[in-house]
């Protein structure tokens, strides 16, 4: 087994994993304790996990390789289980009832929640006769799989762990899921942006700047479908003229000082375009068409329930962060306190930094966790431009080996559980990066292998050796 491993992998992992302890130790470095591995410090408790990592990575690899695939779905009843007694048994932590408390220690149930996902999604999908696409229900199958933790999870008012998981929506479009659901993901994230980002005046045509852009974006995808889905460059042409027609012919009242109301002229375009594709999918038979009116009915009842979901469901202080991050607010004192002191230590390091334990950010503690969910920061600050971008590179190289390791899997359940590794890893990589420099809501996501913490370590050691030891047998599963 030790010569099959992917030593590649290994060697990228205790880089990063270095690399994070000495990131730590820099964070929350003490001039009085100056000790990298003073138990009593962050960086001496993080060695203490890392230690402890490399021998939980040590037996998955002793373990035998079909234990994982047999035993997931116990495995994954076990965690679901433990998510459901951390509700009621997790003290109250800022808020938050996601953490189980054992003496000294405290274990985050949420992040071994990942890699029981995980060997639970790939156990499905290697299933005798799994397909995706067979029947609607095995939709249902792999989602009630993927949203069972993400309720548990935020039921302990954890929404940044229960984001992660909704990364496995890549899995499902990787063995088969339609493009157009993963389209629908992305625009309903766009709409979102769009929408709360321009909700204020000015107005256009008497609706916001936010709903102008939603409904013509709306429009034009509509037509793209059209010509590309369904293939029917009659219809895709016929709809598009009417729409830039209608569009100039607005533009020229509008210019004459004719107030036209936008919502009726887009709501009377749509319907239009929905009840000539609708005559005309009747006519021709064919089903495509309804993907087409469905995205554009979605779309319009999305967009009019945006407010209501920002302003009726997301808490005050979720509320907050997105409109710091969305440039609605800035409030440097509250919320954007963090983000703004992130960015001011990254910029202070310019392109080659300010050397090893002599960030000034870092050292009088201007940054808040700065040790943990913001241990880029520390990066950024004292080891500059270059010393963010080799970590960066390391992180790609890792994912790009993940990649590697999943497209050569002789068994399906190797592959859908490297393709999980994956998702979870670029989710985390890009929101984490993305929240220190201000581009992403702060939601308390860790940098993996870097920020401080067993649960975060432990969780993801556990998910990348255990493709280690399948990978390991890929050999024995092609023979």
């Amino acid at each position: 087994m030790f010569r099959t491993l992917d030593w590649v992998t290994v060697i990228l992992y205790l880089l990063l994993v270095a690399a994070g302890v000495v990131s730590i130790y820099a964070a929350s470095y003490d001039f009085d304790n100056a000790s990298m591995f003073d138990f009593s410090e962050f960086s001496g408790k993080q060695s203490l996990w890392i230690a402890l990592s490399l021998v939980i990575g040590l037996i998955i690899l002793l373990i035998d390789y079909r234990i994982y695939e047999t035993y997931a779905y116990p495995i994954y009843g076990a965690v679901i289980l433990l998510l459901i007694a951390t509700i009621f048994l997790a003290p109250d932590i800022k808020g938050s009832r996601s953490w189980l408390v054992f003496g000294p220690v405290s274990l985050q149930p949420a992040e071994f929640g990942k890699f029981a996902t995980a060997l639970a999604l790939a156990r499905l999908f290697s299933s005798y006769n799994f397909s995706l696409n067979a029947k609607i229900s095995n939709y249902f199958r792999a989602l009630i799989i993927i949203f069972l933790p993400i309720s548990l999870i935020l039921l302990q008012h954890e929404t940044g762990s229960a984001l992660v998981y909704i990364s496995l929506i890549f899995v499902l479009y990787r063995e088969g899921m339609s493009g157009m659901v993963l389209l629908s993901l992305l625009c309903a994230i766009a709409w979102f942006v769009t929408t709360v980002k321009f909700s204020m005046p000015p107005l256009i045509l008497g609706i916001t700047l936010g709903q102008f852009i939603v409904l013509s974006a709306v429009m034009f995808i509509f037509v793209i479908m059209l010509l590309l889905y369904c293939r029917n460059f009659t219809i895709g042409r016929n709809i598009g003229l009417t729409y830039i027609a209608s569009g100039l012919i607005v533009w020229g009242l509008t210019s004459a000082g004719i107030q036209v109301p936008g919502m009726i002229y887009f709501m009377t375009m749509l319907g239009g375009g929905i009840a000539y594709v609708a005559i005309m999918m009747l006519h021709l038979r064919i089903s495509k068409y309804m993907v087409a009116i469905g995205f554009v009915v979605s779309s319009v009842i999305f967009m009019f329930s945006v407010n209501y979901v920002f302003t009726n469901v997301l808490g005050n202080h979720q509320q907050l962060r997105i409109k710091v991050a969305l440039g609605i607010e800035e409030n440097l004192r509250g919320a954007g306190y963090n983000v703004n002191q992130s960015k001011i230590a990254i910029g202070s390091g310019g392109v080659h930094g300010k050397g090893f334990l002599n960030g000034t950010q870092t050292k009088l503690k201007y940054v808040p966790e700065q040790h943990t969910d913001f241990i880029f920061c520390t990066v950024g600050e004292e080891e500059g431009f270059t010393g963010s971008v080799i970590v960066l590179t390391t992180f790609l190289a890792l994912i790009l080996r993940l990649i590697y390791i999943a497209e050569r899997q002789h068994s399906i359940f190797g592959r859908v559980y490297a393709y999980c590794m994956v998702s979870y890893l670029i989710f985390h990589l890009c929101i984490n990066i993305g929240m220190v420099i201000g581009l992403c809501p702060v939601i308390g996501i860790p940098l993996p292998f870097f920020s401080y913490g067993g649960s975060a370590l432990w969780g993801f050691t556990i998910l990348l050796f255990i493709l280690l030891r399948i990978d390991a047998a890929r050999k024995i599963n092609r023979d």
